[in-house]
């Protein structure tokens, strides 16, 4: 075991009681579910014979519903706008004719992302080692008809104490708001919470404003880091595809501990 790894298993054996997961791409497969969601979507609205690439298209789609996503959680554009604007400039982007399906793909779109229940690999895996030795709650962006069904649907709800979603506190990752609510609620010291995510800018940022330590999940990388080492984060630090935003919230680093994994699982190796 080497010298870092020591150090983490013997200071967050010492510290941790309260583990707060983000949800999509941290444990449920957001990427893949939405492909397999949206490619049921225009099957059923006969839609698919007009598109001669898929995956490209779900690219494009990709791309268009992070922008929207983006804009909804900075409150610049309502739900409605982003449920129903990301399929008419889908629509728009591969030269498809709209007539009036947008709201119709949207309203297939969500009644499908639910019944998707592929989870992150060794999500299963880690949630079965970490229950019952901590208490577990989720913290996650997004609609409240969509994230609570893919919990229940996916088999993860037995795991958590607690699901904090969003839109039913009224605060979006990375305000402090819902952050605070969480750990009020769980009863919680922050100095005793942890938080995983894959977002930099929500989980992570959001967890150091509250004085709260993070582990950022970057599975992209894991090719890069083969070796699945644990990685702790240095101010200044640039990670190949990933370059987070730390002058913002240098401040913020010097506060909290922030360490960087590659698979889910190495999670049982420092817990």
């Amino acid at each position: 075991m080497s010298i870092l790894l020591e150090y983490l298993q013997n200071q967050m054996n010492k510290q941790y009681k309260h583990i707060f997961f983000d949800l999509d791409n941290t444990l449920w497969d957001y990427d893949t579910n939405s492909y397999e969601a949206l490619k049921i979507t225009i099957r059923k609205l006969g839609v698919l014979d007009e598109i001669e690439d898929y995956p490209t298209f779900y690219s494009i789609f990709y791309s268009i519903n992070e922008e929207f996503r983006v804009l909804y959680r900075e409150n610049k554009i309502s739900k409605k706008e982003k449920r129903v604007g990301r399929f008419e400039k889908l629509f728009v982007a591969n030269g498809i004719s709209i007539n009036g399906l947008s709201e119709a793909m949207n309203e297939t779109y969500l009644k499908e992302m639910p019944l998707q229940v592929k989870l992150i690999d060794g999500a299963k895996e880690v949630l079965d080692y970490l229950h019952g030795k901590y208490c577990l709650a989720i913290i996650t962006n997004g609609f409240m008809e969509t994230q609570q069904q893919k919990i229940e649907q996916s088999g993860l709800s037995k795991y958590f104490e607690k699901i904090f979603l969003s839109e039913a506190i009224g605060s979006q990752k990375p305000d402090s708001l819902i952050f605070e609510h969480a750990i009020l609620s769980m009863n919680a010291n922050k100095n005793s919470c942890l938080m995983i995510g894959d977002s930099w800018e929500t989980d992570v940022v959001g967890a150091m404003k509250m004085g709260v330590d993070q582990i950022y999940f970057i599975p992209a990388l894991h090719s890069v880091y083969p070796d699945s080492r644990v990685v702790a984060f240095r101010r200044g630090m640039t990670l190949d595809l990933i370059e987070p935003k730390v002058n913002d919230s240098d401040d913020l680093a010097k506060k909290t501990n922030t360490r960087i994994i590659f698979l889910l699982n190495q999670l049982i190796e420092i817990l």
